[in-house]
């Protein structure tokens, strides 16, 4: 626990555990962006002014950005790198890649012209070979943006399926999604997105051991869990520390990093997260 952390907050007297400042490398914290909720740049930069040292970057989830007029999408990007955070354009690549190879060139094209850094490569729909993933890995970082493939477990992951459609589907090997991880870093990707559905979303208990092999396979720093509900999000908080890389909901934020400084948590977390500076 540290005295004092470099950060301008409120009672800072207070000890907390020790968080690096942006960029950061390792406990990341990326938001959603309009999507299940929906709102605009004012909103954005309320959030920004009350919590915006907590957020490293803001995700499009589902194409939402193809629903909003282009100065809009620019407007929510200037934001966010004012405040020295990433945009992500989510998986929507899913969609473009069914159009062809001119298509996804047109969407890197416009993805710099809006503002974005990152392209999410989701995989949950289609099925994409790994030297496939690796190519579109390759592609992007040419056209200047980083790479983020979303792997997961789950076949049909990323579309708001029922537990009981999703079962139906079957599961991926874990072996198999390490792999992909593996050589998707080595082709130059950022970071892997990992799917929740599977391990902690839409199934019977959460399969905690997935979890364990993903971050054993490829490194903790390597990977960011979908993690948009409470108990899950502190779950990886309680059981790998402050530096775990998370995706939530842009509600969470102020809840998630308090469990991360260590100033709040519940029965199971309470005085537990410790991070010397």
């Amino acid at each position: 626990m540290t005295n004092q952390i470099p950060f301008d907050t409120a009672f800072n007297f207070v000890p907390r555990a020790a968080r690096p400042t942006k960029p950061r490398t390792h406990g990341i914290t990326e938001i959603r962006a309009p999507y299940y909720s929906t709102f605009g740049t004012r909103h954005l930069q309320d959030v920004m002014d009350v919590a915006g040292q907590w957020i490293d970057g803001i995700k499009w989830a589902g194409g939402s950005f193809a629903l909003v007029p282009p100065e809009q999408v620019r407007a929510f990007s200037d934001i966010a790198h004012e405040h020295d955070a990433y945009v992500s354009s989510g998986g929507w690549i899913e969609t473009v890649l069914r159009y062809g190879d001119d298509a996804v060139d047109q969407y890197l094209t416009e993805a710099k012209d809006v503002g974005f850094d990152v392209i999410e490569i989701s995989t949950g729909f289609i099925m994409l070979p790994t030297s496939g993933l690796q190519r579109l890995v390759e592609k992007v970082t040419r056209a200047g943006l980083k790479a983020k493939p979303e792997l997961g477990i789950q076949i049909g992951s990323g579309g708001d399926s029922s537990a009981a459609e999703l079962a139906a589907e079957g599961a991926k090997d874990i072996g198999d999604l390490i792999d992909r991880g593996g050589k998707a870093l080595e082709a130059g990707a950022e970071i892997i997105m990992i799917e929740s559905e599977g391990i902690t979303e839409n199934v019977g208990s959460w399969n905690t051991g997935a979890a364990a092999a993903i971050m054993n396979g490829l490194g903790i720093e390597n990977v960011m869990f979908e993690a948009a509900d409470g108990p899950v999000f502190e779950w990886y908080v309680k059981n790998y520390g402050n530096e775990v890389n998370l995706f939530v909901d842009h509600s969470q934020i102020l809840q998630l990093e308090g469990l991360r400084q260590n100033i709040w948590g519940n029965k199971s977390t309470w005085g537990r997260i410790i991070n010397p500076a």
